[in-house]
């Protein structure tokens, strides 16, 4: 059996997605040209805290409430229209949804880099 690791999944995924600095999010949020999602489980939300203005999906969960065929699709929660900007604690796990959103048919997709480490050293506002 033959089976990749997951640095070789995100490795991958890497070269496939689009990666923003959390200068060029933070941008994209004041004009209001995207999605912030926070994908980190509630237990890392409640524990660390949130960025304002975020979308809060659970990893576990983000392909399925952003699957209008799907039954737990979440009407009307983002812009479908705007780029989707992921991020998760550190960059790992945002690299493989991203991949995944592409993966799906998703265009206008990308995370960022370094995750909620370094938004939260950032011009984002903690809440």
């Amino acid at each position: 059996m033959n089976i990749k690791s997951s640095q070789t999944l995100v490795a991958e995924a890497l070269k496939d997605i689009k990666t923003i600095s959390t200068e060029d999010a933070h941008e994209m949020m004041v004009q209001n040209k995207c999605n912030l999602i926070d994908i980190r489980d509630i237990r890392e939300l409640e524990k660390e805290g949130r960025i304002e203005g975020s979308n809060h999906i659970p990893r576990g969960m983000l392909e399925f409430w952003l699957d209008p065929e799907s039954p737990y699709f979440k009407e009307g929660k983002l812009d479908m229209k705007k780029e989707m900007v992921l991020f998760c604690a550190g960059g790992l796990r945002s690299a493989l949804a991203a991949k995944t959103l592409k993966d799906m048919g998703f265009e206008k997709v990308s995370h960022v880099d370094g995750g909620f480490g370094k938004l939260k050293n950032s011009k984002f506002k903690i809440t």
